[in-house]
């Protein structure tokens, strides 16, 4: 007898038939777009603070989103890696972080 933890057959039925199709071309050619998506999602959350908004107001919030995408399409377009180490500014970073973090990437490239 199975335990309430146990999946119904439809359900085991159904994953099943979605991971053989996962391992299809066609799925993963698919897939392939959304990874990418996914991925640029995911820079600009963390990799440039996209989450925490430094102003008030859609349309500021919509200029900062803009300028941001700006920047990383420049970033993306020099061919340079990015980097993950903050500018040197010849002091201590403070106790803790600040409230907006800044993108870290595209702020280096002239230096």
């Amino acid at each position: 007898m199975a335990g309430p933890w146990a999946f119904p057959r439809e359900l085991r039925d159904l994953q099943l038939r979605v991971r053989a199709e996962q391992q299809t071309p066609d799925w993963k050619t698919r897939y392939v777009v959304r990874a990418g998506v996914e991925g640029t999602i995911n820079e600009f959350a963390h990799g440039h603070g996209i989450r925490h908004c430094r102003y008030r107001g859609q349309p500021k919030t919509h200029l900062q989103h803009v300028f941001t995408a700006i920047a990383v399409n420049i970033e993306r377009l020099s061919g340079l890696p990015p980097t993950d180490e903050p500018p040197h500014h010849g002091h201590r970073p403070p106790s803790r972080p600040a409230r907006h973090p800044r993108s870290k990437s595209w702020r280096t490239l002239g230096s």
